[in-house]
C-alpha cells in the first residue's frame, strides 16, 4: 500500500501533492537507503589514490599504469552513465538499484581476491558498472520526489556524496594502510556493500514509471571511442614520457574527438524522433549549459589534486600512508561540514551569491597549491586543500541544483546522466590530465640533472600551474552565472 502511495504521488509531479521528503517517511527512507549505497560506491573511486606507491610497488607497475585504478573506473563510468537515461525508462528504481549494488559487491569481491594488476583492473571495472548506475538513480529519484522548494538542502546531500566521498577516500585508505594491506580495503568494504544490497532490497521502492524507449546501438559504441578514446590518450601522453605508451598519444586522441563529434550530432537527430540514447536538447538551457561547463571543471580540479596530493606527500616530503590520508581529511570534512548548508542558502538566494565566490576559492587554492615543493609544509597543503575544498562546497550544490531543475520533468532521466557522465569524464580527464603533467615535468627536471626528489616537486608544480591558469577561465564563467532564485522555476524548450 505504501509503494502506491509513493507511485501516485510521484506520478502527480508538479501538483499539490508532489511527495515532501522532509513530511513523508516513505520517501525520506528511499533518499536516505539511495544516499548511503551511493556514498559507498563513490568511496571506491578514490580508495586508491594513497596506495598507489604501494601498488607500484607491489605489482611492479608505473605511477602512469597504477593511474588506471582510478582513471579506468572513472572512464568505466562514463561510457556507462549515458546508457542509464535508456536504463531508468525501460526498467524500474528497485530493478536497477538491485542490480547496480550486485555489480558493485561482486566487483570488490574480486579486487579483493586479485593476484595482480590485470584481474584488479577488471574488478574496477565491474564495481564501475554498479556505480555508474547510482548517482543518475539518486538524482533523478530526488527530482521526482523532491519538491522545488526543498531541492536545494536535498542536492546539498547529493553533493557529499559526489565529492566528499571522493575526498575522503584517500583518508579511509591511508587509516586502513597505514596496518594492513591494500586488499583489506576491499574486505571492509564488501560487507558494506551486502548491507546495503539487502537493505534496498527491503527499502528501496519504484516511484517512477516505465515508458516505452528505445536503444540506438551505434551510439553505445560511438560513446565508448568519444569518451575511451579522449581519456585513454591524455593517458598515454604520461605513458609516453616513460617509453611506455603502446601506441602514439595523438592516435587514441583523435579517435576519441571524432567519435564524440559523431556521437553528438547523432545524438541530435534521434532527439527529435526520442530515440536519442542522450538526448541533448538539454544543452538548450542556458542554465543548464553553463552549470555543466563549471562542474567539470570542479570535477576536474578535484580528482586531480586527490591523485597528485599522495604522490606528492609520500614521494616528495616522505609521509606515511597515515600521515598523507589525515591531511587530506580537513578538506573532506569542509565540503561534508558545508555542503548542507551551501543547499539551504540556494533555496534562499539562489545561485550566483555561492557560485562565484565558490569558484574564486578554488582558483586561489590551486594557486596555492603551485607554491609547493621539496620542503613546503604539512599546514601549507592542508590550507591549500582546504581553500580548494570550500570552493568547491559553495560551487556544486548550486550549480548541480540549477542544472537539472532548469529542465523539463521529461528530460530530468536525460539531465542527470548528462550531468553525471560529464563529471565523469572530467574527473577521468583530471586524473590523467594531472599524472601526465607531472610524470613530464619531472622527467624534464630529471633530464636537466635535478636530483630526483626535487625534480617530483617540479613535476607537481608543472601539474597545478596548468589547474591554476585554467581556473581563471572557471571564474570568468561563473561571472556569467545569473538569479537570485531557485534554478529549478526556469522552463526547458521542447527542441533544441
Amino acid at each position: 500500500m505504501e509503494e502506491r502511495t509513493v507511485t501516485e504521488n510521484v506520478a502527480l509531479a508538479g501538483t499539490e501533492r508532489r511527495t515532501d521528503a522532509g513530511g513523508d517517511r516513505s520517501a525520506v527512507l528511499l533518499i536516505g537507503v539511495l544516499l548511503v549505497a551511493a556514498f559507498v560506491v563513490i568511496l571506491n573511486e578514490t580508495i586508491l589514490s594513497v596506495a598507489l606507491p604501494t601498488l607500484m610497488t607491489d605489482l611492479d607497475i608505473t605511477a602512469a599504469t597504477a593511474q588506471w585504478l582510478t582513471s579506468g573506473f572513472l572512464l568505466t563510468m562514463a561510457i556507462l552513465i549515458p546508457i542509464t537515461g535508456f536504463l531508468m525508462q525501460r526498467f524500474t528504481l528497485r530493478s536497477i538499484y538491485i542490480s547496480a549494488m550486485g555489480l558493485f559487491t561482486v566487483g570488490t569481491l574480486v579486487a579483493a581476491l586479485a593476484p595482480g594488476f590485470e584481474l584488479l583492473m577488471v574488478a574496477r571495472v565491474v564495481q564501475a558498472s554498479g556505480t555508474a548506475l547510482m548517482v543518475p538513480l539518486l538524482m533523478t529519484t530526488i527530482l521526482n520526489v523532491v519538491p522545488e522548494q526543498n531541492r536545494g538542502r536535498t542536492m546539498g546531500l547529493v553533493s557529499i556524496v559526489i565529492s566528499v566521498a571522493p575526498a575522503i577516500g584517500p583518508t579511509v585508505s591511508g587509516l586502513i594502510l597505514q596496518s594492513l594491506s591494500w586488499r583489506a580495503m576491499f574486505w571492509i568494504v564488501l560487507p558494506i556493500a551486502v548491507g546495503a544490497l539487502v537493505l534496498g532490497g527491503v527499502f528501496v521502492r519504484n516511484v517512477t514509471e516505465r515508458r516505452p524507449s528505445h536503444l540506438d546501438i551505434i551510439s553505445v559504441p560511438l560513446s565508448a571511442l568519444g569518451f575511451g578514446g579522449v581519456v585513454y590518450g591524455l593517458s598515454s601522453i604520461g605513458e609516453s614520457a616513460n617509453g611506455h605508451a603502446p601506441i602514439p598519444p595523438w592516435v587514441p586522441l583523435v579517435i576519441g574527438v571524432v567519435a564524440l563529434a559523431l556521437f553528438v550530432w547523432r545524438q541530435l537527430g534521434l532527439a527529435e524522433r526520442g530515440h536519442a540514447l542522450l538526448d541533448l536538447r538539454t544543452f538548450a538551457v542556458g542554465p543548464f549549459r553553463l552549470a555543466v561547463v563549471l562542474m567539470a571543471g570542479f570535477m576536474l580540479t578535484l580528482f586531480g589534486a586527490l591523485i597528485i596530493l599522495p604522490l606528492y606527500l609520500q614521494n616528495v616530503l616522505g609521509k606515511e600512508v597515515l600521515t598523507t590520508g589525515l591531511v587530506l581529511l580537513p578538506g573532506g570534512l569542509v565540503m561534508g561540514l558545508l555542503a548542507p548548508f551551501v543547499g539551504a542558502l540556494f533555496d534562499k538566494v539562489g545561485a550566483r551569491p555561492l557560485v562565484l565566490p565558490g569558484t574564486i576559492a578554488v582558483s586561489a587554492g590551486t594557486w596555492l597549491l603551485t607554491t609547493l615543493d621539496a620542503d613546503s609544509s604539512i599546514g601549507m597543503v592542508i590550507a591549500a586543500h582546504v581553500i580548494l575544498s570550500a570552493g568547491i562546497a559553495f560551487g556544486l550544490t548550486p550549480l548541480m541544483t540549477s542544472a537539472l531543475g532548469s529542465l523539463k520533468p521529461e528530460l530530468y532521466s536525460h539531465g542527470s546522466a548528462t550531468v553525471s557522465t560529464i563529471q565523469q569524464v572530467a574527473g577521468a580527464a583530471g586524473t590523467a590530465l594531472f599524472i601526465t603533467l607531472m610524470t613530464r615535468g619531472t622527467q624534464s627536471a630529471i633530464d636537466d640533472g635535478v636530483n630526483p626528489l626535487q625534480a617530483g616537486a617540479d613535476g607537481v608544480h608543472t601539474a597545478f600551474l596548468v589547474a591554476a591558469c585554467l581556473s581563471l577561465v572557471l571564474v570568468a564563467a561563473a561571472v556569467l552565472v545569473r538569479g537570485r532564485t531557485g534554478a529549478s522555476k526556469v522552463e526547458a524548450p521542447a527542441t533544441a
